[in-house]
């Protein structure tokens, strides 16, 4: 009996083998392909916006991230968040930094030296810890000490405890030695220290030295916050505005370090408005 391709072995026809239609196949990759893009644009969207929250960068970038949907949250990572990516070597500093604190509590045990003292307060200060960073300035810190920045750092530490009476003598004692020691931010600081303990006139005069020679935003910044206290409106929203000046014309490096002070300055000019 002839065999026949078509039909079984008893000669019945052969049932079809049905493959999958190409309608299907298109249809199940589109989902998968749809599944696989809405998710990373979700993605894409959340680490735009993370990084913005943190970040603070122009306003109009929240609306580009929000409206333009994955496309505008991958043009804000190439834009904003990728050249920040420099900034992360302050961050990974840390760990060396963390491990020099640690050896050096260890050697300050056996050798309380003025200089092993001033290296762990430095270290402390950059990884703000500013209590322990003033305690160890203050055991470096003798009657025979004669450089300036022992009592400069101290007097920054206090500053930022908020211990503005104490930060005084130690800053009059590092800008009498050099006026213009940490490019004049010295100088800067203590006029920020006399507005802040009613010295008013010294501070005056201070703010109208430091600012003629020294771009500091902090400077500018800080002077803002004096004159507005003695209701010099006018001059006080003139610095605040000298801060955004600069933004135009800084590298993005620069500008993306000046962040924060750029933030302070804007809600400076608003509550001037208000």
């Amino acid at each position: 009996m002839p065999f026949c391709e078509t039909c079984s072995l008893n000669g019945s026809p052969k049932p079809e083998s049905r493959s999958p239609s190409p309608c299907y196949i298109s249809l199940f990759m589109g989902s998968l392909l749809f599944f696989f893009a809405s998710w990373w644009g979700f993605a894409l969207q959340a680490v735009a916006i993370f990084h913005f929250i943190r970040r603070r960068p122009d306003t109009y970038w929240l609306f580009i991230i929000l409206i333009g949907g994955w496309l505008g949250a991958l043009v804000y990572i190439l834009v904003e968040v990728i050249p920040d990516a420099g900034l992360l070597s302050t961050s990974f500093q840390a760990f060396p930094r963390r491990r020099r604190i640690h050896e050096l509590e260890r050697a300050i045990l056996d050798n309380p030296s003025a200089g092993n003292y001033e290296e762990l307060g430095l270290l402390y200060l950059d990884d703000g810890n500013f209590s322990r960073a003033r305690a160890c300035y203050d055991k470096a810190i003798s009657s025979r000490t004669d450089h300036v920045d022992p009592f400069y750092r101290r007097g920054v530490a206090e500053i930022e405890l908020g211990d503005f009476a104490a930060a005084v003598p130690d800053l009059e004692r590092a800008v009498k030695d050099d006026p213009g020691y940490d490019f004049h931010r010295a100088k800067g600081l203590l006029a920020h220290a006399y507005a802040q303990t009613g010295q008013s006139e010294k501070a005056d005069i201070l703010f109208q030295q430091a600012t003629k020679i020294s771009t500091i935003s902090e400077t500018y910044y800080n002077y803002a916050v004096f004159l507005q206290s003695q209701g010099r409106t006018a001059e006080a929203r003139q610095w605040a505005q000298n801060i955004l000046n600069k933004k135009p014309t800084m590298p993005g490096y620069l500008r993306r370090r000046e962040r924060t002070w750029f933030r302070k300055a804007q809600a400076l000019l608003i509550r001037f408005r208000v």
